[in-house]
């Protein structure tokens, strides 16, 4: 009998449960999702050494500059013309590299015949366009015979790589 009543109260709760529900209400509303895609690219650089060079004798190096832009962007990667440019046009050895007030000049290209001076404005850039991935484009440097008359010393410069996209 005990048994009886208690699935009988159960029972009466469940059918509760259910008339209940029978008379419930709902709204509903609706929202957006949105992302805005943009372009980006990030630019890296390796130093390029010509490492001990007798003095008079001419030298080649390279470096790497890797570029990784969104898929499809394109873009530009200029170089200036460092912090010793002779002068205000980019030209083929007016790059300097310097120690005090003493220089030694060098040019850098966009191929390995050192014909194509890379520059800083878009006709001397290197043009590219995006794959997501990381892309390398080498610098092709040389130094000319005319590092004859300078002083056994170090000399550097520094120059500045941008990607315009």
């Amino acid at each position: 009998m005990k048994l009886f009543k208690t699935t009988l109260i159960a029972t009466a709760l469940v059918a509760a449960g259910f008339v209940g529900n029978a008379n419930a209400e709902s709204d509903e509303t609706t929202f957006e999702v949105s992302i805005t895609i943009t372009e980006s690219c990030e630019i890296s650089a390796t130093p390029i050494e010509f490492g001990e060079v007798v003095r008079g004798v001419a030298s080649t190096a390279t470096g790497t500059l890797t570029v990784n832009c969104s898929d499809g962007t394109p873009y530009t990667v200029t170089l200036d013309g460092g912090s010793h440019l002779d002068g205000t046009t980019i030209t083929a050895n007016s790059r300097r590299m310097a120690n005090g007030t003493v220089f030694v000049a060098y040019g850098l290209y966009s191929d390995s015949n050192h014909t194509t001076v890379w520059g800083n404005d878009t006709a001397s850039g290197v043009p590219g366009s995006g794959s997501g991935n990381d892309e390398d484009l080498t610098v092709y440097a040389d130094v000319t015979a005319s590092a004859t008359n300078v002083a056994r010393a170090n000399y550097t410069d520094t120059v500045t790589a941008t990607v315009t996209y």
